[in-house]
């Protein structure tokens, strides 16, 4: 969320800001009328409010008791404005808060402008793509002639965009999340298990809500929602905490299964698991100083490019543009993998700088060592990496002419032995 004193004093900035973020910048607006009501309703009921008290000393101060009970039937007129205006305060108050945390964060002045995904660049490629002396086949037919992928019970379970990991298939995911979480401890993150399903407070808190309510899945009996990252839950440990300097950098790790609607996806990408409702996802997050959480970012980004590397896998790292930009992100670095079997560069990481827009939300501050005013901090986060796109990136670049796939190496340890998936 944004600071109100920011959209008060420099309203300019904001609305640029949305608007090279192809939304229309209308809120803002909508924010500075409502402000302005606000503060003349609290004006005047602070000036009502100022009074009472006031005459409320000269009665107690009066001699004449005619007198008295005269001014305290005034204030009873005046105690019923004040309930009045305390009222419309309250309901502007609503208002206003509603409106603010539908305005996204402001991109960094380094972020490139453009339209949509179209307009982001490409920073560095690393790593060459590996050649074939046969034409590479994408996961979805490897993964069916294999046995370990299974549509047709992913959709008779439950319906389209779901399917079943079978055997090899399966133990062949969960060993790339448990390397992942092990090198992210070894990297200095701390790893949480955290709830899959959470409260809307801690949903707005990430910013996922009110903008992504149609994307999420929400229990309809109580007030929980299942995750659609890790970041959620992550943000909400130290929501309404105000934490000592000397704790930070907190660095935590995470692995959740998530679920999104896909609703703004619908079309696309209709063939194999590269996009569904439910995936599984290792997250990164970081609390850190706001002086400090750009050194966190670079720090971060590294720490993912090294399960890239480590993996074996070819990648770039691509730099969002303004028009690709997520609600809370303040700056966002993409990592693409090379899929040969599909023939294009998936998305497994968002590595993202935050600054205090979420802080500010699920109101998490931290107390100065030398004593000074609390302030917010920054928040980090970032996918080390996102399933199922590393798993179509390892079968696709791993797989062998007679149709079985190597495992990589480092997955060694959670195979039990296996080194190669290969036709029953």
């Amino acid at each position: 969320m944004l600071d109100i004193n920011l959209i008060r004093e420099d309203p300019e900035v904001v609305r640029t800001s949305m608007r090279v973020r192809q939304m229309d910048p209308a809120p803002v607006d909508a924010v500075l009328a409502l402000d302005s009501e606000r503060r003349v309703l609290l004006a005047q009921s602070e000036k009502l409010k100022a009074e009472r008290n006031a005459v409320s000393k000269e009665i107690g101060r009066a001699k004449d008791s005619a007198g008295r009970e005269a001014r305290i039937e005034a204030m009873r007129s005046v105690g019923d404005q004040i309930a009045v205006l305390d009222d419309q305060l309250r309901e502007v108050d609503g208002k206003l808060h509603e409106a603010i945390s539908i305005i996204p964060n402001i991109p960094d002045p380094s972020v490139p402008v453009g339209p949509d995904e179209h307009g982001n660049v490409v920073i560095r490629t690393v790593g060459e793509p590996r050649t074939f002396d046969f034409t590479p086949r994408p996961h979805w037919e490897l993964g069916v002639d294999l046995g370990i992928i299974n549509f047709d019970q992913g959709v008779k379970i439950t319906g389209s965009r779901f399917y079943v990991l079978s055997g090899a298939g399966a133990r062949l995911q969960r060993a790339i999340i448990a390397f992942f979480l092990d090198l992210h401890i070894r990297q200095g993150y701390r790893e949480q298990y955290t709830p899959f399903m959470v409260k809307s407070e801690t949903l707005f808190g990430s910013g996922q809500l009110p903008k992504f309510r149609d994307n999420l899945y929400k229990d309809h009996e109580e007030d929980l929602w299942m995750v659609p990252t890790a970041e959620v839950p992550l943000t909400g440990l130290h929501m309404d905490e105000i934490l000592d300097e000397a704790r930070l950098p907190l660095r935590y790790t995470a692995y959740t299964p998530c679920f999104r609607r896909e609703k703004m996806s619908a079309g696309r990408d209709v063939r194999g698991i590269k996009r569904g409702h439910q995936f599984d996802k290792v997250e990164m997050y970081i609390y850190a100083k706001p002086e400090e959480s750009q050194a966190e970012h670079a720090r971060m980004l590294a720490d993912a490019e090294e399960t890239c590397r480590a993996l074996g896998l070819t990648y770039r790292v691509v730099q969002q543009c303004t028009g690709d930009l997520s609600f809370a992100s303040h700056i966002t670095y993409d990592l693409e993998v090379w899929a040969p079997g599909v023939g294009e560069w998936l998305e497994v990481s968002s590595v993202s700088n935050v600054g205090d827009f979420q802080a500010r939300r699920a109101n998490i501050k931290y107390r100065p060592a030398d004593g000074g005013r609390t302030r917010y901090l920054h928040t980090l986060n970032g996918s080390g990496l996102g399933m199922p796109r590393t798993l179509i990136a390892v079968m696709e670049n791993y797989q062998t002419k007679e149709g079985s796939i190597q495992v990589p190496e480092v997955l060694s340890p959670w195979m039990g032995g296996i080194d190669r998936i290969s036709i029953p």
